[in-house]
């Protein structure tokens, strides 16, 4: 089971999330908190797998939380997940450099919100696809030489990836390209090390650096693609 800190300021907002995690047959709510202050508090004592966290709370904002929580120097970082209504690049940038794990709205649905959490939990990343594309391209505008692979990406990694790239889940990547979710995993892993990077935002990063990045799914009619 992954363990999950709600924390939100509203008391509708955080019932409806507990409500929502569980339907989730992996994971479990460990313990509310309706401002930041007591989610550090509460973090830091139950030491859950994830804590899911608004941005905007009284005493401690979410990414004042994240900072303290998962930011860089703290000494046994808990995995943190932001969800918020504002889709504000200021609240993307701020939270991703306290150290936080996932960035989602609130109308993300309990597929994304649950992939999003395990992806934490597992040390990895994964930012809602409403917000992906604008976020990467601001991220990866030039400013360095684009590192090369170790060794050629696959014909099956290049369209893993290029679909990771903008913003779909590892379930909607195997509908899309009729891969079982395993085996998409199993891609994204070879892909992550050929590279050297450490998750999936980063792989999305260097796609839109390439030139890899693209809407539509590719053309599975094509022989030999594995």
């Amino acid at each position: 089971m992954i363990r999950v800190v709600v924390a939100d300021d509203q008391e509708s907002v955080r019932t409806g999330l507990r409500m929502l995690l569980e339907t989730l047959p992996d994971i479990e709510v460990v313990g509310e908190a309706a401002d930041g202050v007591a989610a550090v508090e509460l973090a830091r004592s139950l030491r859950p797998d994830v804590a899911l966290l608004d941005i905007r709370m009284p005493r401690l904002d979410g990414i004042e939380v994240t900072s303290l929580l998962a930011g860089q120097g703290v000494a046994d970082p808990i995995a943190v997940v932001v969800i918020t209504t504002f889709d504000l690049d200021e609240y993307v940038h701020g939270a991703l450099r306290a150290g936080a794990k996932g960035f989602l709205l609130k109308d993300a649905g309990p597929q994304l919100i649950g992939e999003s959490l395990r992806a934490a939990a597992n040390g990895d990343a994964l930012i809602s696809p409403r917000i992906t594309v604008r976020l990467l391209e601001e991220f990866s505008r030039p400013r360095r030489q684009v590192r090369q692979p170790v060794s050629p990406l696959t014909a099956r990694e290049e369209d893993v990836l290029a679909l990771l790239a903008v913003g779909l889940t590892n379930v909607e990547i195997g509908e899309r390209i009729f891969l079982s979710l395993g085996t998409v995993k199993t891609h994204i892993g070879g892909i992550l090390a050929k590279l050297d990077l450490r998750n999936r935002v980063e792989a999305a990063m260097w796609a839109y650096e390439t030139g890899r990045a693209r809407s539509e799914a590719p053309d599975d009619t094509r022989p030999g693609r594995r």
